[in-house]
Order: C-alpha cells, then sequence, then structure tokens
C-alpha cells in the first residue's frame, strides 16, 4: 500500500512555493494599482501600462536589450557550436588546456572582474562604448554557457549516422548540415535561448561596457529604482514575466505535440 506525502512534506513543499512565487505575485497585483505609492492598493487601474506606453526612454531601453539580446545569442550560440565541435571532435591538439580554460573561464569568474576586464579591453583598442560593445560583450560571456550546452549533446551523438551519409555521397560539410545538425538542433535552440536569457538579465557587465544610446533595460530598472519604486516598474515586469510564462507555455506544447506523434 503506497503512502501519501507526510503533512510535514506538504507544509514544506507549500511554503517554498509560497517564497518564491509569493513576490512575483505581489509584484503583478501591484502592477494594476491605482495609487502610485507601491505598498497602499488604491484600487484596479491599468494606468501603468498606459504611462508605460507612453514612456519612450523605457520602450527604448526594451528595444536595445531586445537587439543586444538577440545578436549576441545568435553570435554566442555559432561560436559556441564551432567550439564544441573543435574540443569533441578534434582529438588532443597542440593548446587544447588552454583553449578549453579560456571557453569556460567566464562560467566561474565574476562579473565584475569581467566587465572590468572587457571595458580595459575597448579602452586599450580606442573602441567608443556603445550598442556593439555591449553586444560583443555579452556574446563573449555566453559562449560560455552555450558551448557546454552543445558540447553535451555532442559527446553524445552516433557519428555513424555521418559516416553513413558520407557513405551515400554527402561531403563531411553536407553531413553536418544534413545530418549533424539537426540531430543536435534542440541543444542548439537550448544553447539560444539560455545565452539570450543571461543578455536579457545582465546588469554588471552592461554597466562597464555601455556608453550613451546603448542603455539596457535592466540599467534603466536599477537607475529608476535607485530613487524610489515606481509603479511603472511593476508594469514593465509584469509584462517580461508574461512573455517568458508565455515562452514556456509554447515550448511545453511543441515538446508535447512532438511526444504525442512518436
Amino acid at each position: 500500500m503506497t503512502r501519501g506525502p507526510s503533512l510535514f512534506n506538504r507544509a514544506s513543499v507549500t511554503l517554498g512555493l509560497a517564497f518564491l512565487y509569493g513576490p512575483i505575485a505581489l509584484l503583478v497585483l501591484y502592477s494594476f494599482n491605482a495609487s502610485r505609492l507601491v505598498t497602499v492598493w488604491g484600487g484596479f487601474s491599468t494606468r501603468w501600462y498606459a504611462a508605460l506606453a507612453q514612456d519612450d526612454q523605457m520602450l527604448d531601453a526594451v528595444w536595445v536589450t531586445l537587439r543586444v539580446g538577440l545578436i549576441s545569442a545568435s553570435l554566442a550560440t555559432v561560436l559556441g557550436v564551432l567550439a564544441a565541435f573543435a574540443l569533441v571532435r578534434s582529438g588532443r591538439f597542440r593548446g587544447r588546456a588552454l583553449f578549453s580554460g579560456m571557453i569556460y573561464a567566464p562560467l566561474v569568474m565574476p562579473e565584475v572582474i569581467l566587465g572590468l576586464s572587457l571595458l580595459l579591453l575597448f579602452v586599450a583598442l580606442g573602441l567608443p562604448r556603445g550598442f556593439w560593445t555591449v553586444t560583443v560583450s555579452h556574446a563573449t560571456v555566453t559562449l560560455c554557457y552555450a558551448t557546454v550546452v552543445v558540447q553535451a549533446r555532442l559527446a553524445s551523438f552516433d557519428r555513424r549516422l555521418e559516416d553513413a551519409a558520407q557513405d551515400l555521397g554527402c561531403t563531411p560539410f553536407g553531413a553536418f548540415l544534413q545530418v549533424t545538425l539537426p540531430g543536435i538542433a534542440p541543444a542548439v535552440a537550448a544553447a539560444w535561448m539560455l545565452a539570450f536569457t543571461l543578455s536579457l538579465d545582465d546588469l554588471v557587465i552592461a554597466s562597464f561596457t555601455s556608453g550613451p544610446g546603448a542603455t539596457t533595460l535592466p540599467m534603466r530598472l536599477y537607475s529608476q529604482v535607485r530613487l524610489g519604486v515606481n509603479p511603472e516598474i511593476n508594469a514593465v515586469s509584469t509584462l517580461l514575466i508574461a512573455v517568458v510564462t508565455l515562452g514556456v507555455v509554447a515550448a511545453g506544447l511543441i515538446q508535447r505535440r512532438r511526444d504525442l506523434k512518436t
């Protein structure tokens, strides 16, 4: 006879979920607060969403953040796939340890050190700080995460499929495009999503490497929070939560449809 979870387990799970999602629920609730005071409920209203639609500086920060995330995630994913192939398929080569160490260094290095190092690099090269310096910085930092995800999938990929494709007349590059890349596509997509999420969330590195006209959304939110919490911040945060939730639900539905077909 199987027994259900004990009262202690249920209470622990309930308290844990409340601790994690309670603040998020309050943030979403108070984004519809009519009062300017974020701690005083003044009735239901969508005034802060209307104010957000008219806030050009906030909208510009959102647009900059999305562009930086899309470009840096794509660049990091492409370089991550190439780096993963070099580590998995090239065997032992001179400089492999150094190459591997340079790829994985951002995983354990504090972001403050990374941001300062990138800032000193751009200053030494004489590059003006702006949109492209933030993009390159995010691609550099998220490259290691993309490499780890793709490398794990490549290590378990059956190379006999590539050999069979080449035996049937495919070139090595053709076998990569028609066999290997579709086989590791879920890992590549996961690497891109992870890189995009890290870029979207970054504050420290962007603060070091940004310049005029390259204010990202986390930087904008942080500068406003320092002056006082505005309910408009709750509104933009709620929209971000909604976008992430829709993405998770869509991914779950796609995966469920694939499972039903198989």
